[in-house]
């Protein structure tokens, strides 16, 4: 048997015996600790966000119904201008000048925005989803969803369940760019909704209907208000 045969009989037996060393385990360096990590973290963060916001698709359970109860209606809109419906409410409209276009990372810092709720400033990095919660989420987020282009209707909890039912279908019915979220800004409000408009640049304008009591002419309101203001935020995003 020629030399270069027997050597490479030898190599083939190394190969092997390096193989069954292996016993089926994963070879190393190829850790799966931090996949399993963030696929345990996704699934959390998934579940955290759906059990704050209503899914529309089907009973989203107790809890959710207990803030947003199911069933509410809408009363006929008119087609009122702002000033008008606003007035026919019993509401206020007031305008903000922009104050800060910025990013914070600490979501414990403390923003003194010039109204309750905010209508423009300083926020967040990441905004909140379109959608109607049941926990308020981070004004400061809410911001950066005003900054958007999204109109923001805020109502305080404690409403009969017959009006957050109503405020339910009323964002039901059209939810595109629109969040609706409890209160929990310390305002004098009842309901209410916020924009933010690009203009003038760079920091635009802060846009405010603000609704001390709540009345079935609320509605009308809130559709003129979203009408003239959803989209036309600085930063606007589908």
């Amino acid at each position: 048997m020629r030399l270069t045969s027997i050597l490479g009989l030898l190599l083939a037996l190394l190969v092997l015996a390096g193989c069954g060393d292996t016993d089926g385990k994963i070879a190393e360096g190829a850790d799966t600790t931090d996949q399993t990590a963030t696929d345990e973290q996704t699934a959390t963060d998934e579940q955290t966000a759906t059990d704050e916001q209503v899914t529309t698709d089907e009973d989203p359970g107790p809890e959710v119904n207990d803030v947003l109860p199911p069933g509410g209606s809408v009363p006929d809109v008119e087609g009122l201008a702002l000033e008008e419906a606003a007035g026919a409410a019993g509401c206020e409209l007031m305008s903000f000048k922009g104050k800060s276009r910025l990013h914070t990372g600490d979501e414990d810092e403390a923003i003194d925005y010039p109204s309750s709720p905010p209508t423009s400033g300083k926020h967040l990095a990441i905004p909140a989803e379109d959608a109607a919660y049941i926990s308020a989420p981070d004004e400061k987020a809410l911001v950066h969803s005003l900054e958007h282009g999204r109109v923001v209707v805020w109502f305080k909890a404690d409403l009969p369940d017959e009006a957050r039912a109503s405020l339910r279908a009323f964002y039901e019915d059209d939810p595109l760019q629109t969040l609706l979220t409890p209160d929990e800004t310390g305002s004098d409000y009842e309901v209410s909704a916020t924009a933010w408009n690009r203009d003038p640049q760079p920091n635009g304008t802060g846009r405010l209907l603000g609704c001390e009591s709540y009345t079935p002419k609320v509605f009308e309101a809130l559709e003129a208000f979203r009408k003239k203001h959803r989209g036309r935020g600085p930063e606007a995003i589908p």
